[in-house]
């Protein structure tokens, strides 16, 4: 995915005019790149498997797609590689995909002014009481990534995460960008594995939506140290990254094209995604896009997380 729709997130991110839409508030905007990279990932999907369910974040009108917006390519290291057994067979139209165009809009939006107004931003320091400066928005930039999640019996199988900015801190000419992608039985590429120490608990939580139920539960597990960040696709990195040990968000903010695509990496590496309850979510074409329940995520370790959720928190958070 080095083409189309990750370069419209950069292009748009450096015109300066994001188009930026409020849908239900300041913290859930739309902009231009999440419409055209969202058409752009559906359209080029499309045309290549038109069996395909597909089932984007933005509502968008139906409208032609334009040439420019088409991806033709494909990386053949990928298709040499042999697919599992169990889905060798499959048909695409038993196939859904989940499609976060953006994911991490809000950091996209303030990164954006950031660059434009040549303004710094706080960033909360690990979960302190206190924040540091953090010199201009590229930080926040680490935050967004592109997400594609396939589906297949309500199951995640297989998942797409871009990084479009990875690799900024390398300065001008610097190849920006990185794809990690993975599908249980295959395996997972495009990162090098790690895992935090097995006597720390770090977890990673929210950002931007924070509430008493959310900050309760990241208590409860007791960590050693809380890492806020955006973007469910950037959470699920720093768990494979070996930057934090859980994922926990109780809240019914996440959405299914949030986390089928790192559903299926992290299971691919032998983590688990679940809600609150300890639930598997189901990724059919008919299910309610809402994670009502909350995400839990963990590379290792998953029952002793879900040991740890109040009973406030199951019972304010009830399993789909």
């Amino acid at each position: 995915m080095s083409g189309s729709p990750v370069a419209i997130v950069r292009k748009v991110l450096h015109s300066g005019d994001l188009g930026i839409v409020e849908k239900t508030g300041a913290n859930d905007l739309q902009t231009l790149a999440d419409r055209l990279a969202q058409q752009s990932i559906c359209a080029s999907l499309s045309r290549r498997f038109p069996k395909l369910t597909i089932i984007g974040e933005e509502e968008l009108p139906a409208e032609e797609t334009g040439e420019d917006l088409i991806e033709n390519g494909q990386a053949e290291e990928i298709l040499q590689k042999s697919c599992p057994a169990e889905y060798s067979g499959l048909k695409e139209e038993e196939l859904v995909v989940w499609v976060d165009p953006l994911d991490g809009t809000k950091e996209y939006t303030e990164a954006s002014r950031c660059l434009r107004h040549h303004t710094e931003v706080w960033v909360p320091h690990k979960g302190s009481v206190t924040s540091q400066p953090h010199s201009t928005a590229l930080w926040l930039l680490d935050n967004v990534t592109v997400l594609i999640g396939i589906a297949y019996g309500g199951k995640a199988i297989a998942g797409v995460i871009n990084q479009p900015f990875y690799n900024y801190q390398h300065g001008a000419g610097a190849v920006l960008g990185r794809t990690m992608w993975g599908m249980p039985g295959l395996g997972a590429f495009g990162f090098q594995l790690q895992e935090v120490p097995g006597d720390r608990r770090i977890v990673t939580t929210t950002r931007s939506h924070s509430n008493k139920l959310v900050t309760d539960c990241v208590d409860a597990m007791e960590p050693h140290e809380v890492t806020r960040v955006g973007g469910a696709g950037n959470k699920i990195i720093q768990l494979v990254e070996g930057r934090a040990s859980a994922y926990v968000f109780a809240s019914p903010g996440c959405k299914k094209w949030d986390t089928c695509a790192p559903e299926a990496i992290l299971h691919a590496v032998g983590g688990k995604l679940t809600d609150m309850h300890g639930n598997a979510y189901r990724y059919d074409a008919n299910v309610k896009h809402m994670n009502s329940a909350g995400v839990l995520a963990t590379l290792r370790n998953h029952e002793y997380y879900v040991s740890r959720v109040p009973p406030s928190v199951l019972q304010a958070l009830k399993s789909d």
